[in-house]
């Protein structure tokens, strides 16, 4: 009797080398996390902060190698079913793990017992679940390539990651940062309730460099990086958390003002499907 071949997943090299540096920045995150704690985390930072903001930077660079890995992908055909479970084990270890970290180093010590790993757990595993949901989801080809279902989780590591540095810029002058822990214990459950919602925001997988905008977008674009570079300690916080209040605040804008906002992320595709489908469900 013949025996059954056993089925060998294809591996590209390139695309999972990407996600492979997802996977080493979060691992290098968490242990410069581990290492700030030592040293006294949030509490003592003249000797912390440069560790906190290396491991913030670790997390942001993992986002990078997460956006080129499915770029790399996509350009060389690529796409594979080992590419999708790699690159969710490299998210839940650099977005999961290392930002939930991050968060209850922060908050640990201004309030009592376990509460901040009871948040930091509820954000981990609503992140897990998120990944799980989304690999789900893509199987059955019922996530439309435009949108997100649910905020995604890099934003989510984004958003924590600039919080902290804003935080960290605050401590320079104000010693006091109670309330910035609390708005941060608040912020961390409402992501959580928002990778796991049916929320939708869009996605920026098909702008690419082959994108045609007419030149003051462009202008316009260069300017916003250079204020995002130069003012690093607030402006990317604020860019992310308006990204979250506009998947919030989407159900009631308007259509044309909707696609008017959306046609510098979607394709003229997408923007047409999308529109087809909110003529049919804007009134669910």
């Amino acid at each position: 009797m013949k025996e059954e071949e056993e089925y060998e997943p294809k591996i590209y090299m390139l695309p999972n080398l990407m996600t492979a540096g997802n996977l080493v920045c979060g691992f290098l995150a968490i242990m410069t996390i581990i290492n700030a704690i030592s040293k006294g985390g949030i509490d003592n930072l003249a000797d912390s902060r440069h560790l906190f903001e290396r491991a913030i930077w670790f997390i942001l660079a993992g986002c990078l190698f997460d956006v080129l890995d499915g770029r790399l992908a996509r350009l060389g055909g690529q796409e594979s079913p080992f590419g999708k479970e790699f690159d969710s084990i490299a998210d839940i270890v650099s977005f999961g793990v290392a930002p939930a970290l991050l968060v209850q180093s922060v908050i640990m010590n201004e309030f009592a017992g376990s509460f901040p790993i009871m948040v930091a757990s509820i954000y981990l595993v609503c992140g897990g679940m998120r990944l799980a949901r989304f690999n789900c989801i893509a199987t059955y080809g019922e996530e439309t390539s435009g949108h997100f279902k649910g905020f995604p989780i890099p934003a989510a590591a984004g958003l924590i990651s600039a919080l902290t540095l804003f935080v960290l810029w605050v401590s320079e002058t104000e010693k006091d940062l109670s309330r910035l822990k609390i708005i941060f214990l608040i912020l961390m459950l409402f992501l959580s309730y928002l990778m796991l919602s049916s929320i939708r925001y869009p996605s920026f997988k098909k702008v690419s460099w082959s994108t045609q905008r007419p030149l003051p977008w462009l202008v316009a674009a260069f300017i916003l990086l250079m204020l995002t570079i130069y003012y690093h300690e607030w402006l990317p916080a604020l860019l992310l958390v308006l990204y979250a209040v506009y998947g919030l605040i989407r159900p009631f804008i308007g259509n044309k003002l909707r696609r008017e906002i959306e046609e510098e992320i979607l394709s003229p595709e997408d923007d047409e499907n999308q529109n087809n489908e909110d003529i049919g469900t804007d009134n669910v």
